[in-house]
């Protein structure tokens, strides 16, 4: 395999577990208006991913560092002609990871409702943000005979049409579904409870949106290869609904996983092999091969890559274990703060 072709499914795979992990913490976040009807029910909802939430956003950090090694044409196009849509994105996440760690730290109503609102906020604009700008990206952008993006304010017409919009709502309502599906698994006894009420509507939604979303990408930019994953993304949603209405927690949790991988996967094989598809002449895009590095950069990069990521993910899977137990409302005492650092009650 070409080292080029290597590294475009690396970062490929990179983006898919930051769509994983941190999918299910967005929609914990937008779930915590819903089912936080007090502030025990809001401790609860917070703390079920109080210990992974920052671990699952190493993987976005990780996906930029290969994109800038790997490919600076890609990183520095998008980071350049894109800036305006990415700056939205960080200062979500910046004020979501504020409220998150310090929720805790002033113990009054009026601080947690402000931290509470930057969760809330964080959790919604991120997920709307990505799937914006990812599906306008698959569609193509306005990309020069140099590969170049205007950095303009008029760039931003190319990100608002049909597509684009339809993406930001299905990744949102997706995440939505995943959050719930890892809520359910996550917590015992009446929030759980709770939880279940809520499936035929956002399951309902989220089946509207993504499938709309995983067939036009199909139908308009996917490969014949493609189909099949197109088909589990699909499966993946509509399995998930299903074992939730059955309170199979683990499958539900194990389906809406696989629909975010496999939604991911497609959004990367329709792309290939573009980065970044131009609007004005195919021979314009930004390809695996005119945007990467040399091969001497991209074969250490590998050696570097093959020592260090079993670690990463061992370390990440052992978190994972040691904070695996079930969470209830009930013995969190009303009116104490949700702590971010984790403390995971026995069911």
């Amino acid at each position: 395999m070409e080292l080029e072709v290597l590294w475009f499914v690396l970062v490929a795979v990179l983006f898919a577990g930051y769509f994983l992990l941190e999918g299910f913490d967005f929609g914990i976040g937008m779930l915590l208006p819903i089912l936080g009807k007090d502030e025990r029910r809001r401790s609860a909802i917070i703390t079920t991913i109080g210990p992974v939430w920052d671990g699952n956003e190493v993987w976005l950090i990780v996906a930029g560092g290969a994109m800038f090694a790997a490919f600076p044409e890609w990183y520095a196009t998008m980071f350049s002609g894109l800036y305006l849509g990415l700056f939205g994105i960080i200062l979500a996440l910046i004020f979501r990871a504020v409220a998150l760690e310090w929720r805790s730290k002033v113990n009054t109503d009026r601080w947690r409702r402000w931290c509470d609102a930057g969760i809330i906020a964080g959790s919604v604009a991120t997920p709307l943000i990505w799937g914006i700008a990812i599906s306008s990206m698959l569609a193509g952008l306005p990309l020069d005979s140099e590969q170049r993006l205007s950095s303009g304010a008029g760039t931003l017409v190319h990100f608002v049409h049909p597509y684009s919009l339809l993406g930001g709502v299905a990744f949102t309502l997706v995440f939505l579904l995943h959050g719930l599906a890892f809520l359910r698994l996550k917590t015992t006894g009446t929030l759980r409870e709770e939880a279940a009420r809520l499936t035929p509507i956002v399951g309902g939604l989220a089946a509207v949106a993504g499938a709309a979303f995983v067939l036009w990408t199909q139908i308009a930019h996917g490969k014949d290869w493609t189909w099949a994953v197109a088909a589990l993304a699909l499966v993946g949603v509509l399995g998930g609904i299903a074992a939730l209405a059955g309170h199979r927690d683990g499958i539900a949790f194990t389906a809406t996983s696989i629909a975010t991988l496999a939604v991911t996967a497609l959004i990367f094989g329709s792309m290939y092999p573009n980065l970044m598809p131009s609007s004005v002449d195919p021979a314009f895009s930004l390809t695996i091969h005119n945007g990467a590095s040399s091969e001497y950069t991209l074969t250490i990069l590998t050696w570097t890559a093959a020592v260090i990521t079993p670690l990463v993910i061992l370390y990440q899977g052992w978190t994972y274990w040691v904070f695996s137990k079930r969470i209830s409302a009930d013995p969190v005492a009303l009116g104490a703060p949700a702590s971010t650092e984790g403390s995971p009650e026995k069911a």
